[in-house]
């Protein structure tokens, strides 16, 4: 394993127990462990860009080591990783391959219904496209790209459409170039909140994180830099939440204004996660989360996938995955209560998956 920064780590593994958490949550959970209905942010709105934001920060201290193996080697490891990261998220979505027809016999699920975007999807896009815009024009086209990805989806979203479910342009846009059979169906409509145009201003969430940690990594006094980087972020939430006025913050549009205030609460996350990990000894509280973000594209599909055989998983004539709420938890905890606690426990197996991993030095990445 090559030399970790420690919060970067922690950031990671923090967001990846959250997304397990969330991605976890029945209905019944509290109102923070779910989406915004549409407009409006809530602590599950904050998961995904930020491990954006990660992956950006991660890129700023890995590139430098694919650039000295020359300019083929770089080009091919990045393909590798952006073709092998969207794959897996396909894979994920097609899982678990099989069905039965309507004789009964088993038959492979038909690719024409697979959703083609997803999560993992998303971050293989914006990883390539973000190590590509820093390996050819560095921090300043870092900027100018991110500068320019969010006024110009503003622009597209304004210019076709307006900002509600049916009448949005990311929803035309991914309608004409997907067909509706291989998007995302859990709002009501063929509508994907991970979709093609969508995915635009979701690079500036990359390129934020890469710039945060090359400044923080280009001072001499981490300390005063942080803080500084804690205030720029503070002003992104306010300008975002200005913007709010004439672009709602909205997670499933992907909003430029969303993106912002994302942008602000990561850096603000970042100064204060590198501050107390500065301040922590070792085998304090880090540890585990560090343990999570070690491993973390393989946790996270372990996490998926099992709980996706908790759904596929029939009891009673329900799936697995409520019965187990139903019947273990809501009786004695409660709707809410009962809804967390459940996400917890799946959370804590996967994390003793990753200590298990970590313990003998097990790192898997692509």
């Amino acid at each position: 394993m090559p030399q970790r920064n420690p919060a970067i780590d922690v950031l990671r593994g923090l967001t990846l127990a959250l997304m397990i958490v969330v991605n976890m949550s029945v209905d019944d959970s509290y109102r923070q462990l779910q989406h915004s209905v549409w407009n409006g942010l809530t602590l599950t709105d904050v998961v995904f860009p930020t491990f954006l934001f990660v992956v950006g920060a991660s890129l700023a201290l890995t590139l430098g080591r694919y650039e000295r193996q020359g300019e083929t080697a770089l080009l091919g490891k990045l393909l590798r990783r952006t073709v092998l990261i969207f794959l897996c998220g396909y894979l994920l979505s097609w899982f678990p391959f099989l069905q039965f027809d309507s004789a009964g016999h088993l038959a492979l699920r038909p690719l024409a219904t697979t959703r083609i975007f997803g999560v993992l999807q998303r971050i293989a896009l914006c990883y390539g496209a973000g190590a590509l815009i820093v390996h050819y024009f560095g921090r300043v086209g870092a900027w100018v790209a991110a500068i320019g990805a969010l006024l110009g989806y503003w622009a597209l979203l304004a210019a076709f459409g307006d900002y509600t479910l049916t009448g949005n342009a990311v929803l035309a846009f991914d309608r004409a170039l997907l067909g509706e059979a291989h998007l995302y169906h859990g709002e009501g409509i063929a509508f994907d909140p991970e979709g093609i145009l969508s995915t635009l201003p979701a690079i500036a969430n990359v390129l934020a994180g890469f710039l945060a940690v090359r400044y923080l990594d280009g001072e001499a006094r981490p300390g005063g830099a942080r803080l500084r980087l804690a205030l720029a972020g503070l002003i992104a939430i306010g300008v975002a939440l200005t913007w709010d006025g004439v672009l709602p913050i909205n997670k499933k549009l992907w909003t430029s204004s969303y993106a912002l205030c994302m942008i602000g609460i990561d850096l603000v996350s970042l100064a204060a996660v590198g501050a107390l990990c500065d301040r922590a000894g070792a085998g304090s509280w880090q540890r585990f989360f560090e343990i999570l973000g070690r491993n973390t594209l393989f946790i996270y599909l372990l996490s998926e996938i099992g709980n996706a055989v908790l759904v596929l998983t029939r009891v009673d004539g329900q799936s697995l995955f409520m019965w187990l709420y139903l019947h273990a938890f809501q009786p004695w905890a409660g709707a809410a209560n009962g809804a967390l606690l459940y996400a917890m426990l799946y959370m804590l197996m996967c994390w003793l998956v990753a200590l298990a991993l970590d313990r003998r030095r097990i790192y898997i990445r692509l």
